[in-house]
């Protein structure tokens, strides 16, 4: 999956949801979105009797959706606050994360940037607005544009932790509402940098290394990639039969495991 042209996607894929026997409704995170959207297709197209609906409207909005009742599978790109599994129980709703993925969380300049790569604490300071000309970091002598995703995102929340620390994004990042949004606005700006997830990294950006060490699977499993994170679905914690059944097929390693895998995250069951 290598191209996402918005923020909120919606899918349908079953003709009618009258026709359906079982209708489930999953809500969250865009960099969790193509991943699900290639699950959702098959585990259809193999029970005709499910109609599955999947909306990316982040993490944050996902996770509020699974505490208010209003979705059966939330997706989320960060773990769960203990403040958020607080209101869920205050509403009778215990659920459960689930980790389905890991993720290469990569910094990307557009192609035609001859910055190299840049360490963890050059991040910090670019993103912080402390660091604002490229030339300081081995670029040209130009002005860094940075962009960042908004705060409702499960990115933003991991790009804080393991980057920004106690450190805020600076004011100035220009912000948008979606991984996809992220890429194309760093694909046409030669001085803008973003981060996003690995997924959605294609040939109109480049992903830096960070500290010397490129995103991969090796490098997220030996944890020697500094900037790695965990993908998730959440859950009810006694889930409906319907909704443990798809479940149980995400985390199959020859069903939606596979299919996490040539969507470009890195699988937690082989």
């Amino acid at each position: 999956m290598k191209k996402i042209a918005s923020f909120f996607f919606a899918l349908l894929l079953t003709a009618s949801l009258a026709q359906a026997d079982t209708n489930i409704r999953v809500d969250g995170s865009t960099t969790v979105l193509p991943a699900m959207q290639k699950i959702v297709e098959a585990y259809m197209k193999a029970n005709p009797g499910v109609n599955i609906t999947v909306s990316g409207g982040g993490s944050g909005n996902g996770i509020k959706a699974i505490i208010d009742g209003t979705t059966d599978v939330a997706m989320s790109s960060r773990e769960m606050k203990p403040k958020e599994m607080d209101a869920a129980k205050e509403k009778g709703r215990v659920v459960k994360p689930v980790e389905i993925a890991l993720d290469a969380l990569a910094p990307i300049v557009n192609p035609a940037n001859p910055v190299k790569g840049l360490t963890a604490e050059q991040l910090q300071g670019i993103f912080a607005g402390k660091v604002k000309n490229w030339k300081e970091v081995g670029g040209d002598d130009r002005e860094i544009v940075v962009i960042s995703r908004d705060t409702s995102s499960g990115t933003y929340e991991a790009w804080q932790e393991l980057i920004m620390k106690d450190q805020k994004v600076t004011p100035a990042a220009l912000l948008q509402a979606s991984s996809g949004a992220v890429l194309q606005v760093v694909g046409k700006n030669k001085y803008a940098i973003a981060y996003d997830g690995y997924a959605y990294v294609n040939n109109t950006v480049k992903a830096l290394p960070v500290n010397g060490v490129a995103g991969s699977e090796k490098t997220v499993a030996d944890k020697s990639y500094p900037v790695s994170r965990g993908l998730f679905i959440i859950v009810p914690e006694k889930a409906t039969p319907e909704v443990q059944k798809f479940v149980d097929y995400i985390l199959d390693p020859a069903k939606g495991q596979k299919m996490i895998g040539e969507v470009g995250y890195f699988p937690v069951k082989k």
